[in-house]
């Protein structure tokens, strides 16, 4: 029965990596900063961020933010004034290569602490777990252990799929290393990621 509800949950947990999100905004958005090691730290810190909801979804925590209105609306807030804010700094950018990539990530807003903070502190992706991964499980079978099982393969197909971004990202690098396109990129992420923390913080 696992392995039948297993072929149901790929295709869609598939479905739902590809869609373009907040976090993948950000891997961008770090890439035209910092270059590809201060985009690979940002993945790192979605998959982190990621593997955190993934077990207080199983544990039964994010049920518990689900049904908290206060707790719920205050991680909103704060997770879109960070993505606004994300936003904000890119379009205020001039397009100069920062030197992220060459000293240690000491700001909350590049590499693995913005990955990381762009998921935690957003609690739709709690809730999503919370609502997606159960559906999939057999009637009969532990909740737990088999939300656990498949929220570590949506983990999985995830760094697969910011693994061959950043593969691919060879030829976008050599492309941006004109200022212009880079400010022209910057500020196209910028509009995007503050439309994601409005959004966010507008949404019940």
């Amino acid at each position: 029965m696992v392995l039948v509800s297993l072929l149901t949950f790929l295709p869609a947990a598939v479905l739902v990596v590809l869609l373009p999100g907040p976090d993948t905004m950000v891997v961008l958005r770090n890439l035209v900063r910092g270059g590809r090691r201060v985009a690979a730290l940002t993945v790192g810190g979605v998959l982190s961020g990621l593997a955190v909801w993934v077990v207080t979804a199983a544990l039964g925590v994010s049920a518990v933010l689900r049904t908290s209105h206060d707790g719920y609306l205050a991680l909103r807030i704060v997770g879109a004034t960070y993505l606004i804010y994300l936003g904000i700094r890119s379009l205020r950018s001039r397009g100069e290569v920062t030197d992220e990539s060459a000293v240690p990530i000491r700001s909350f807003r590049s590499g693995y602490p913005a990955g990381l903070l762009t998921d935690l502190l957003n609690p739709k992706v709690g809730v999503f777990f919370v609502t997606f991964l159960p559906g999939f499980v057999p009637h009969g079978d532990p909740v737990g252990p088999v939300s656990l099982l498949f929220g570590a393969i949506f983990v999985l197909l995830t760094a697969a799929y910011f693994t061959v971004l950043l593969t691919a990202s060879g030829p976008i690098t050599r492309w941006l290393a004109t200022t212009r396109i880079r400010r022209r990129i910057e500020r196209c992420t910028g509009v995007v990621l503050v439309g994601f923390g409005i959004r966010l913080a507008l949404e019940s």
